[in-house]
């Protein structure tokens, strides 16, 4: 496949990614990931032809389309499918907090799945949100399996400053070395890396080899979360992620 194809398959996985948002106009999503308007409007084109994007006529706005749904319908058939539902309302309930499962999409993390608590104050994390590796918990912990030089090629064309608060390894050597400590820890607490007033804690799942395919995260507001309160729930993400990755055929020492 020639280097222009690459470009145009990857660009189109942005455009999906940016949908995922919520609906956009060309020129919103064109900023949405850094590209010309010209060919956004192209890729939408052809997406909106496959039935991976649909166009309002009214607002001008594109949505994702029916074959994209199809497709994820299709992924059901995926284990943590089945068990993620559960264990994360399971973590709710003996929580008290949103739980998340989230996944590894290119340079960043997406939500796959959320469950939430009937709270009046709680962190609103939707599904198909994209979110940076570096600083949030879950991005981190999908992390934990690469080598130090498959996160510094992830991170190869970041520039100098990676995205996050003052608490955030906001440089890949920053990254490599708080990445040593938690996977030493196997878990990872983001508290106000991200968002001023956010802590999370996730933990990885993994696969039947030991690789992270998915990561498990609770988040909440940091008065609900100071450094107290943070071991039962260290316990209980890491507790779920085993449970997870079980599903998948690993078996925890």
């Amino acid at each position: 496949m020639s280097n222009d194809s690459l470009s145009s398959v990857q660009r189109a996985l942005d455009v999906l990614r940016a949908l995922g948002q919520g609906p956009l106009r060309v020129q919103e999503v064109a900023n949405a990931i850094g590209k010309e308007k010209s060919q956004v409007s192209r890729t939408l084109k052809v997406l909106a032809e496959e039935g991976f994007a649909v166009r309002d006529p009214g607002t001008l706005e594109y949505r994702l389309g029916w074959q994209f749904f199809a497709l994820a319908a299709a992924a059901e058939d995926n284990p943590l499918r089945h068990e993620a539902p559960g264990v994360l309302r399971a973590l709710v309930q003996q929580l008290g907090e949103a739980a998340h499962l989230t996944s590894l999409a290119g340079n960043a993390v997406v939500t796959v799945l959320s469950e939430r608590p009937a709270r009046t104050l709680q962190v609103h994390e939707r599904v198909g949100q994209t979110s940076p590796l570096n600083c949030t918990s879950s991005g981190r912990a999908l992390l934990l399996g690469l080598s130090d030089d498959e996160v510094a090629a992830l991170f190869a064309t970041a520039g100098e400053s990676l995205p996050g608060g003052e608490r955030a390894p906001r440089t890949v050597p920053a990254l490599l070395e708080r990445l040593h400590e938690e996977r030493r820890a196997g878990y990872v607490v983001s508290a106000e890396e991200h968002e001023p007033g956010l802590t999370a804690v996730a933990a990885p799942v993994l696969d039947f080899r030991g690789t992270p395919v998915a990561a498990v995260n609770i988040s909440a507001p940091t008065v609900r979360l100071p450094p107290e309160a943070l071991p039962p729930v260290i316990d209980a993400v890491v507790a779920a992620g085993k449970r997870l990755s079980r599903t998948l055929g690993y078996a925890h020492p």
